[in-house]
């Protein structure tokens, strides 16, 4: 075979191997050099030394690129996982699947206090649960979080009390720790277990739940509170009202 006939068969050769990897090329911002690659290597062609170098640097360029998308698609993949944890853990739920007992709660705080009844099923469900390990009524625990912050979890009171149970972040910063720190108070869920936490300590230092709500509120050495424990009380009897099927009004 002559020399221009190997030259013809070595272009042709790697014309087919580039219009394999044509595709790649042309979907990625590179589609022109990759072009500009391959009318080089075609001119090259004739030159075997010179062609065989530029396979060997088109080759080791086309490897890397596809280590690069599969490290992206790795990235993605992470991505879409954390969105999938991140909607396990949404504060939300449906009062249709709740026992009616919570469901009517859950409906019922949603109407008096104008909040979606989805993230205040979810708080109803955690109250509930975290009541039953604990030995203390749910029905008082949101109770609390009604009067203290009308179900807002990012509520701030002058004093810096924040979140659903109003918690004073400052006061109580080690209850957080283990939560991810402070900012974890604007977290609903977690605002909720470290004001339990609280109510449960302050209950238990003063000897009755009325006594208690009086420590809670910060109004444990002075013979009055605002009116603050009757009005948890005051909500905390409707509740029981609605969790046995009755309409209490919703006035405030």
């Amino acid at each position: 075979m002559t020399a221009t006939g190997t030259a013809v068969n070595a272009v042709r050769n790697f014309v087919t191997q580039c219009a394999k990897t044509a595709y790649e090329f042309t979907s990625n911002s590179f589609a022109l050099l990759g072009l500009a690659v391959i009318f080089v290597g075609m001119m090259l062609a004739a030159q075997p030394d010179l062609r065989r170098l530029g396979e060997v640097h088109l080759m080791g360029w086309l490897q890397d690129r596809h280590a690069a998308n599969a490290d992206g698609m790795d990235a993605l993949e992470d991505a879409a996982a954390r969105q999938t944890d991140t909607a396990d853990r949404a504060t939300a739920a449906d009062p249709r699947e709740l026992p009616k007992s919570q469901a009517d709660l859950a409906f019922w705080l949603s109407k008096k206090y104008r909040v979606a009844p989805e993230p205040v099923s979810a708080l109803v469900v955690e109250a509930f649960e975290i009541g039953s390990r604990i030995k203390l009524d749910p029905k008082l625990i949101l109770a609390v979080m009604a009067v203290e912050s009308g179900f807002n979890p990012f509520a701030q009171s002058a004093v810096g009390a924040q979140g659903l149970m109003q918690v004073m972040t400052k006061v109580h910063s080690d209850k957080y720790e283990g939560f991810g720190g402070k900012l974890a108070a604007f977290d609903p869920v977690t605002n909720l277990r470290v004001g339990v936490k609280v109510l449960q300590e302050c209950i238990s230092r003063a000897g009755s739940i009325e006594a208690g709500l009086k420590f809670y509120v910060g109004a444990g050495n002075n013979e009055l509170d605002g009116g603050y424990a009757a009005k948890v009380m005051a909500e905390y009897e409707r509740l029981k009202l609605v969790s046995l099927g009755h309409k209490p009004s919703a006035t405030l």
